[in-house]
């Protein structure tokens, strides 16, 4: 059986006048699911959950026949100094809570980076996510959502950060059921390009562990040079495009028939929505794709290799 689709949504006003038109847009497009902007709703403050804006999301969201799905704020890095973590931690609860309020099954977060330093400050910021994710793993569990550790990039080129076979190494130590990934396959792609190592042992490591896919395109040539616009990005083919399937160069084919998924996977379609007018064209490529992928028990029997 295929795994339900899920589109992104895009939110501007903060007020989300915008956000009913999206989820009947995402609705008319037929996926089963959107994926809910969290970093951009305006509904956590300092911390802290506004009990009354959220309430309104809630209501804004409730009776349209999708399910949701969760993306949250961005800036939350378990891998910080010591000094700031509370708060990321304290930003994280309330991404959860916010979650459960939303009847999210799952809660996009990111992988944490540091600044580039040598190997032992990296290692000891890993040591410090690995500690908090498990942690926040029964935060999760209790309000009946999964963690989903997204992989990202070196998108300063001076930040470091897991590889998708590095994450996978710490959600295997971690072990804990609530704490999965979200493989952004076109993220790994790019990483992958910036330190010339083999995506498809990268992506064989971490599609087991991947309860969230983030599915869009890209060249996988980081944007590490000068462009007057994200058009003439896209001319050059830089950077994180989020293109519709197909118009980059990720050899999907070659992933699909290379790794096992976990059989309760979420496909999210994240294309820019500066290409609305190719969504059918990704949603239905995406949903071709999904269907052929190889799916098992997500594992943690495998946690202890």
């Amino acid at each position: 059986m295929a795994p339900p689709l899920s589109l992104t949504i895009q939110v501007k006003d903060p007020d989300w006048a915008d956000l009913p038109a999206a989820l009947d847009d995402a609705a008319a497009l037929g996926v089963e699911i959107a994926e809910l902007p969290l970093h951009a709703l305006d509904v956590i403050v300092g911390g802290r959950i506004q009990d009354r804006r959220l309430a309104d999301v809630r209501r804004i969201c409730a009776g349209r026949g999708l399910g949701y799905v969760l993306h949250g704020h961005l800036g939350i890095n378990l891998m910080e100094d010591p000094f700031r973590v509370p708060l990321h931690l304290e930003v994280l609860r309330a991404n959860i809570a916010a979650a459960a309020a939303l009847e999210c099954r799952n809660l996009v977060i990111h992988s944490g980076f540091v600044p580039t330093v040598q190997s032992a400050g990296i290692e000891a910021a890993f040591d410090r996510q690995r500690e908090h994710l498990s942690r926040m793993g029964d935060v999760a569990r209790d309000h009946g959502v999964t963690l989903c550790v997204e992989n990202i990039f070196e998108f300063t080129g001076i930040k470091a950060t897991a590889l998708p076979g590095r994450l996978a190494k710490e959600l295997r130590a971690i072990a804990h059921p609530n704490v999965m990934a979200t493989f952004d396959i076109s993220h790994g792609w790019l990483h992958c390009g910036q330190w010339g190592v083999d995506f498809l042992e990268e992506a064989r490591a971490l599609a087991p562990l991947s309860r969230h896919l983030h599915l869009h395109d890209s060249f996988g040539r980081p944007n590490d040079f000068w462009t007057y616009s994200v058009t003439e990005a896209l001319a050059f083919g830089i950077g994180d495009l989020h293109l519709p399937m197909g118009w980059g160069s990720i050899p999907w084919d070659s992933l699909a028939e290379a790794c096992t998924w976990p059989d309760d996977l979420v496909a999210d379609v994240e294309v820019n929505h500066r290409y609305r007018s190719a969504f059918p064209e990704a949603i239905a490529a995406s949903r071709a794709w999904a269907a052929r992928l190889q799916l098992a028990p997500a594992p943690f029997a495998l946690a202890a290799e």
